[in-house]
C-alpha cells in the first residue's frame, strides 16, 4: 500500500483532503506530530475531515517514529520545491512513501537533505511559490496509482 506522510500539518481542510485521497486511491496516511489541529472524532467531523474511518491513519510523534513503524515500505520521496527531479520522473512502488511538509515552510532543511537524489519536486510557473498541500499530494498520488494500472479502481 502507498504511505503518504504529512509532516506537521496545520491546516484542517488540507488534512481532510488528504484523508479523502487517501481513502480514494487506496494509500495509508501517516501524520507527524506536531499536529495544527485535534484529532479527535468530533474535531475530526467539525473540520470535514469525516472520511478518517475508511483510510489507514496514524499518528506518529516524530518523522524518526514514523521512519520506524515504516521499516519495511518501499522508497522513501521528499517533495518540495527545492527537489531536482520532476515527480512524474520517478518510477513509483506500491509501497512508497511520499512525504510532505508543512503547509507554512515545507520540509525542514535537514529532512530535505536526508532524502538526496530522492527530493522531488512538482513544476511550477516562475515566481510562484508553492502549490497548495492537498493538491501536492493528490497530483503525485494519482501519478504513482496511475503508474501500477489504478489498481483497485472501479472502472
Amino acid at each position: 500500500m502507498l504511505n503518504v506522510v504529512l509532516v506537521e500539518p496545520q491546516i484542517p481542510p488540507n488534512t481532510g483532503n488528504v484523508i479523502r485521497l487517501c481513502a480514494n486511491v487506496g494509500a495509508a496516511l501517516h501524520l507527524v506530530e506536531p499536529l495544527g489541529f485535534d484529532i479527535d472524532d468530533a474535531s475530526l467531523r467539525r473540520a470535514g475531515l469525516d472520511y478518517h474511518e475508511f483510510v489507514d491513519l496514524a499518528v506518529h510523534a516524530s518523522l524518526d517514529d514514523c521512519r520506524t513503524a515504516l521499516v519495511g515500505a518501499g522508497t522513501w520521496y521528499g517533495f518540495s520545491r527545492h527537489g531536482a527531479r520532476r515527480y512524474d520522473e520517478v518510477a513509483y512502488g506500491p509501497d512508497d512513501v511520499l512525504v510532505f511538509g508543512t503547509e507554512a515552510t515545507g520540509l525542514a532543511p535537514d529532512v530535505r537533505a536526508s532524502f538526496g537524489d530522492r527530493l522531488v519536486t512538482l513544476p511550477m510557473r516562475p515566481g510562484n511559490r508553492s502549490v497548495n498541500l492537498s493538491n501536492s499530494v493528490a497530483v503525485v498520488a494519482f501519478e504513482a496509482w496511475r503508474q501500477r494500472g489504478f489498481a483497485g479502481a472501479a472502472t
